[in-house]
């Protein structure tokens, strides 16, 4: 099997996988992954994540022009942004998983890390995740917003909207982007029950023996 047609295929499994668990409703979410050659394919636009084709995803020139398959998702220039400002981006990952979104709209939500220090597996597979402000589906603008973070965080959290994760591939990405969303769940699930976080030293020792 070519590595296109193996990308393909698990770009089809993860991404049933996460609609069958709930992840994804309806047509929302997209998934992209970058081949060798620079190329790209992307989920296309208005279509379930639970019922893709893989012979209709998108495959995109490194410049975004469509080179075959259906017109891609419109959240195309917020994949691009992680491309281009993180070279080792192998796969992105965007949902609009319940409770990161809801973790999303919470006032006292941190703006520049959205995921209280809860668990170590946060912290080794996403980082700081930066929350960033609104914008409408498709707007251009939330890949500038990405830019803006001159490649520094591997995950982002959209305000009102959704998760978008990047890995070295597509399983790194998917696992990554499941534990955002688990790790949102826990923070709700404890939020004003005064949880124990991870103290500053034990994120220190999590980050030497796991570096990112």
């Amino acid at each position: 099997m070519s590595e296109e047609a193996r990308l393909r295929d698990d770009i089809c499994r993860i991404a049933k996988s996460m609609f069958d668990r709930g992840l994804t409703c309806g047509v929302s979410g997209n998934i992209s992954a970058r081949l060798s050659d620079g190329t790209v394919l992307m989920t296309p636009t208005g279509v379930s994540m639970g019922f893709l084709d893989p012979a209709r995803i998108s495959h995109l020139a490194p410049n975004g022009q469509l080179l075959s398959g259906d017109a891609p998702t419109k959240e195309r220039p917020l994949h691009a942004a992680f491309y281009e400002t993180r070279a080792g981006t192998g796969a992105v990952v965007h949902l609009h998983s319940t409770h990161s979104v809801a973790l999303s709209m919470l006032p006292e939500t941190d703006p520049d890390n959205a995921l209280p220090p809860l668990t170590p597996y946060s912290i080794m597979r996403l980082g700081k995740v930066k929350l960033l402000p609104f914008f409408l589906p498709g707007d251009p603008e939330m890949g500038a917003a990405v830019r803006g973070l001159a490649g520094k965080r591997s995950a982002v959290l959209l305000a009102n909207h959704g998760p978008v994760v990047a890995g070295k591939d597509i399983w790194a990405a998917s696992f990554a982007m499941e534990e955002l969303e688990e790790t949102a769940k826990l923070a709700l699930l404890t939020r004003g029950r005064d949880p124990r976080l991870l103290r500053p030293e034990e994120i220190r020792a999590v980050q030497e023996r796991f570096p990112s």
